[in-house]
């Protein structure tokens, strides 16, 4: 996979525990990046294993030299996204789950000429043109529980902030990761909410997706810790935490 300084796309996978699912995830990934046209980079972000982890990306890499391993020992999926999104040097970047629950062909929803002109896009298991495949209904009625709590508290204009696929225009990226404060999963809700005060463009993608069963989400505890950040990132921006910092070609001002 041909590479340069600035790559077309940038998928990164934040990775804890992932011996197992990582490598097929990854083969997958370059079978998909192999068909296309443009350069890419992948980076995958250690947080904090008990496993070989890094080994299998490591072992990976030596024969995809696009593929990058970054460690980030304090345990946090948003610490490790916010790593792996300051690292990475894709004109567009992609937050990608490492069990690929998501088909790695649904990326080109993403991308030019789909929603041109966008500059975040949030992966959605909602709407007409969405699937969900093999979830439990218990798991749909408490993400739709903890979705409509988030609209009411955060940001309402979206229907699933939780999912594990979202793209950033180089711009968005550059200017919101570098404010995320939150480290743990609330830090989708966090970029979003940014990205509303900030202006910008957001626009959910409808995707197919599959449930694992091996899911790393805990229904009560990440929901109660989701809330509590939700707390936290209002506290934020009223205090300013999140001031916007310049960025070249950047007109957008906050909002109120």
């Amino acid at each position: 996979m041909a590479t340069h300084d600035t790559p077309y796309l940038t998928i990164v996978i934040p990775a804890h525990n992932e011996e197992q699912r990582l490598p097929p995830a990854l083969a997958q990934i370059d079978a998909y990046l192999r068909t296309q046209p443009y350069t890419a980079e992948v980076i995958v972000v250690e947080n904090g294993s008990h496993d070989r982890t890094a080994a299998v990306t490591r072992d990976f890499a030596r024969t995809h030299p696009y593929v990058k391993l970054l460690e980030v020992t304090t345990r946090g999926k948003g610490l490790a996204v916010k790593a792996g999104m300051l690292a990475a040097r894709g004109e567009y970047r992609f937050i990608c789950d490492a069990d690929l629950s998501m088909p790695i062909e649904e990326i080109s929803k993403f991308l030019p000429p789909n929603h041109a002109g966008c500059d975040v896009l949030i992966g959605s298991r909602e709407g007409p043109l969405a699937q969900r495949i093999g979830e439990p209904e218990y798991r749909h009625i408490m993400g739709r529980i903890l979705n409509f709590i988030v609209k009411i508290a955060a940001v309402a204009d979206f229907e699933d902030t939780q999912c594990g696929f979202k793209m950033f225009h180089r711009r968005a990226a550059d200017d919101l990761f570098a404010v995320q404060q939150m480290t743990g999963i609330g830090f989708d809700v966090e970029l979003i909410y940014v990205a509303q005060k900030r202006g910008y463009r957001i626009v959910d993608v409808p995707i197919i997706w599959h449930y694992n069963a091996d899911s790393r989400m805990r229904l009560f505890q990440d929901s109660l810790r989701i809330l509590q950040e939700i707390w936290q990132i209002r506290q934020n921006w009223r205090k300013g935490v999140y001031a916007q910092r310049e960025t070249p070609g950047s007109n957008r001002q906050p909002q109120t």
